[in-house]
């Protein structure tokens, strides 16, 4: 059994690796010859490369069915880890992975192809990760490295497994040595943990929409639905319809399109590194105005350097329904680029962080989750509305996306608390607050990042929140 802290996370890590995979894998495979020809919606003509591939609407619906099943899984996964534990719900996902993978590699239509997803997709609501095709392989290779790997000691504590709990902490905390301190505190910590949760078994849906709540609530899943409003995801999945408009072609296009998740991935480690410094409130404001600054400046350069490309598109695919050359496609190619820099250290992360710090422990766990059901809600529907929306708005789209983060600027403006170094008291204190806005407390534009707090957290001080 594996003890070491680095390698589980390795192990979990191969599970985030996988979601991502889709992500790229998708925006490379739907613009193949092979790929168009194989779902072509019209007979498949001599010359392969002359292939359309699904019609838009068919195509938005395979892409958006994984975020579908996501959604579904997310529901679920709650009571799927509940009833098996961590590790094996895992194990379960991978078994599914499998078998969805084993779909999609078959299919001999549309119908197979979003029914493979969509089963990968539930696994992706499940353990954030689906195997596709080679995905296979490291989703075989997390299935037998989960054998090697501890339950949850949380979990096992709820099913009064005490014993496995101290065997576990001994192996991860103690280095073998059941009587550390470290082991010992753990073990509090987790006894106390399992207390609470038995005193407030009685929590439901329906607090989260009590009047002393439903703000809080709102500012969480709208979080999240804004994050997906950005156009981000939608974006890496479709951007070789973008830089197809751009004239690129080829292996050209597959170097350009994986550019952005190099972008992406560089671009997280400031926040990663700053966040808790800069706070979430500013965090969120400068991405949304950088994102629509690029957004708008994209629609300007395709409006008024571009034309419309026919009615089968750039190269026969009918997305790209607009072209742009010259020093214009360098630029629509620059400021993709720098929306994607500009979501990655900003809402990509802050999305993730600032729903949890929003709600009181009691209802924490099912808050959360309600967010995360509204961002693979909006991932669906995005997913499925963006491709008939370059073929029909054509560059208006990226107005749709552009008017979508002046909305969510001005929203997080005055009605998203900063959160940033408080404890939870200081929170409930913010949304409680007698001399604020009824049901509101007080207005988001008066608050501020507790610096104090973040500073003593990192020189290793006394966390206030335990024991609230």
């Amino acid at each position: 059994m594996i003890g070491n802290i680095y390698a589980i996370a390795a192990v979990a890590i191969i599970g985030g690796g996988l979601f991502g995979f889709d992500i790229s894998s998708m925006s490379a495979i739907i613009a193949i010859p092979q790929y168009k020809c194989y779902f072509q919606s019209e007979p498949i003509p001599d010359d392969h490369s002359q292939c359309v591939g699904p019609t838009s609407s068919v195509q938005g619906g395979i892409t958006a069915a994984m975020p579908g099943g996501s959604w579904l899984g997310a529901l679920c996964s709650g009571y799927i880890s509940d009833m098996f534990g961590r590790k094996k719900a895992i194990m379960i996902g991978a078994v599914i992975w499998w078998i969805g993978s084993t779909i999609i590699c078959a299919s001999q239509n549309v119908g197979m192809l979003v029914a493979g997803r969509v089963i990968n997709g539930f696994c992706v609501g499940i353990c954030s990760a689906q195997v596709p095709g080679l995905q296979m392989i490291p989703a075989i290779g997390l299935f037998f490295a989960m054998f090697l790997l501890p339950e949850s000691p949380r979990w096992l504590a709820r099913k009064d497994r005490w014993e496995e709990v101290h065997s576990v902490l001994t192996l991860v905390h103690g280095k073998g040595d059941p009587h550390s301190p470290l082991v010992t505190r753990e073990m509090g910590e987790i006894r106390e943990m399992v207390e609470f949760e038995k005193n407030n078994a009685d929590v439901t849906y329906l607090e989260l929409f009590k009047p002393h709540m439903i703000n809080r609530t709102h500012i969480g899943v709208f979080t999240q639905i804004w994050s997906q409003l950005t156009g981000m995801n939608v974006m890496m999945y479709y951007i070789t319809y973008v830089f197809t408009m751009a004239g690129i072609s080829g292996n050209q296009l597959l170097v350009s399109s994986s550019v952005q998740y190099v972008i992406n991935v560089v671009m997280t480690v400031p926040a990663l590194l700053y966040v808790d410094r800069w706070g979430r409130r500013p965090t969120l404001l400068v991405g949304a105005a950088l994102m629509m600054t690029w957004l708008f400046a994209n629609a300007g350069l395709l409006a008024s350097k571009g034309r419309y490309a026919g009615a089968k598109g750039v190269k026969n695919v009918k997305e790209a329904s607009w072209e742009v050359a010259g020093p214009a496609s360098k630029a629509v190619i620059a400021c993709s680029y720098l929306f994607v820099a500009s979501y990655a250290p900003t809402w990509g992360p802050v999305s993730w962080i600032y729903p949890p710090e929003l709600f009181p422990l009691r209802v924490r766990g099912k808050a959360v989750a309600l967010a995360t059901s509204a961002n693979w809600a909006f991932n669906f529907a995005l997913g499925y509305f963006v491709p008939p929306a370059f073929v029909n708005i054509k560059w208006q789209t990226y107005l749709v996306f552009g008017v979508f983060c002046f909305s969510m600027f001005v929203h997080v403006f005055f009605l998203f608390p900063e959160t940033a170094g408080k404890t939870l008291e200081e929170v409930v204190d913010i949304f409680e607050d007698p001399k604020g806005i009824k049901n509101i407390g007080t207005p988001a534009w008066k608050t501020r990042v507790s610096t104090r707090q973040t500073s003593m957290l990192e020189r290793g001080g006394v966390d206030q929140e335990k024991g609230a």
